[in-house]
């Protein structure tokens, strides 16, 4: 089920820390453009690109993977294939245990990773874009 507006309001006014998942260094990706605008928003935004790892990147060190953060995190953003959403999905909930929320990007959907996801108590949102519903929803 998607989540309704004050669902979605809830998640922004949770979440502090975002890890996201494919970020680009490339200007003109779309994964480099949300995180900016995430940060821009004041939330803490820590790149994880395996390709990247160690790389200094909005006021964070770039993450090979999710297991290699060791600070809290609240939602993970995904931006890969919606066929290797799983994985991430299975690296967030075991590496990350203060995970709240599982965000897949527009056009990302898997309806097995977020089942899972849900049967661990965490918000899932697929298909959506956090850079589109913030200022849809005024925040």
């Amino acid at each position: 089920m998607a989540p309704s507006d004050a669902d979605l309001r809830e998640i922004f006014r949770e979440t502090r820390t975002i890890a996201v998942v494919g970020w680009s260094p490339k200007p003109e990706r779309a994964s480099h453009g949300v995180a900016a605008f995430l940060k821009s928003k004041g939330y803490r935004v820590i790149p994880v690109n395996p390709g990247q790892a160690g790389e200094q990147a909005l006021g964070e060190t770039v993450r090979a993977s999710l297991s290699e953060i060791e600070d809290p995190v609240d939602m993970v953003d995904i931006f890969r294939r919606s066929e290797e959403v799983g994985p991430v999905v299975d690296e967030a909930l075991a590496a990350l245990p203060g995970v709240k929320t599982i965000w897949m990007q527009l056009g990302v959907e898997n309806s097995e990773a977020a089942a899972r996801a849900t049967a661990r108590g965490l918000r899932v949102v697929q298909n959506r874009c956090p850079a589109i519903e913030i200022p849809r929803l005024g925040l």
